[in-house]
């Protein structure tokens, strides 16, 4: 079992419950608490697990910390991933292949990890293959950030559907989101950054049995109070979270710092 500290705060909103950590090691530990404890249910359950995870550096702890749990049995859980830029090779400084080949597959060894070629000669073609590779059995879990404009993966508010009927899509990225990788220091300048991306849609992400959403960071904190305090709405994609009973919102003091107190 991973150790972990209890949440200074928790509370609801909606359907969605949020808890409240000290600091990002706090917050890290108990979400990884959480998805190995998801995954080893599903290993229970059924033999076998099948897991969504983000590719962003908000993650890069939670990742450590799952990847640490010694009572895993990766050789029987299939990873995916949920977005990745159109164009773009798998070597590339920025590429959320490499940086799963690099926080994930260093580490562990899934029964499969599965990887969205962005830079598929055919991009069509792509999302039939990873949609095809999605819908071969249900998701146990979905372990997801939310980004500074409220995204969650790529589902920026000007593409962002709550009834999509897609399951992965090909979207235009806003400019706030396109500053966001910029900022993370993925990209030298916004020029650099792809305009277009692969994404996993929001019902696709919210279909999982279990959604872990870790959230560390003052920058943040924006999106954090906008998607809690705000209209469940497409112009913060994140607020989506509060409609949904199977998910928990692991936040740093920093990233809860703009709630209410209440």
């Amino acid at each position: 079992m991973l150790a972990t500290v209890p949440p200074v705060r928790t509370f609801r909103v909606d359907a969605l419950e949020v808890r409240v950590y000290s600091d990002q090691p706090a917050l890290a530990a108990a979400a990884a608490a959480e998805a190995a404890a998801c995954i080893r249910a599903a290993l229970a359950r059924r033999g076998e697990a099948r897991a969504i995870l983000a590719s962003a550096t908000s993650q890069i702890q939670f990742l450590a910390a799952l990847t640490a749990a010694p009572d895993l049995d990766w050789s029987r859980v299939t990873l995916f991933h949920m977005d990745e830029y159109l164009g773009l090779s798998a070597d590339h400084p920025a590429s959320f292949r490499r940086f799963l080949r690099e926080h994930l597959a260093a580490k562990i060894r899934p029964r499969a990890l599965h990887l969205i070629a962005g830079d598929a000669p055919e991009p069509l073609k792509e999302i039939a293959r990873y949609t095809a590779l999605l819908q071969e059995a249900p998701i146990d879990l979905c372990c997801l950030g939310i980004g500074e404009n409220g995204h969650i993966a790529f589902n920026d508010p000007p593409v962002a559907d709550f009834h999509d009927p897609h399951t992965l899509k090909l979207v235009a990225l806003d400019e706030a989101c396109r500053r966001q990788q910029v900022g993370e220091g993925c990209f030298p300048n916004l020029e650099a950054v792809p305009r277009y991306a692969y994404t996993l849609t929001v019902p696709t992400l919210c279909q999982a049995g279990r959604l872990v959403c870790v959230v560390p960071e003052r920058r943040k904190a924006r999106a954090v109070r906008d998607a809690l305090r705000g209209p469940v709405s497409e112009s913060c994609p994140a607020s989506i979270l509060r409609r949904q009973p199977h998910a928990t919102l692991f936040l740093d003091a920093e990233s809860a710092s703009l709630l209410d107190q209440d």
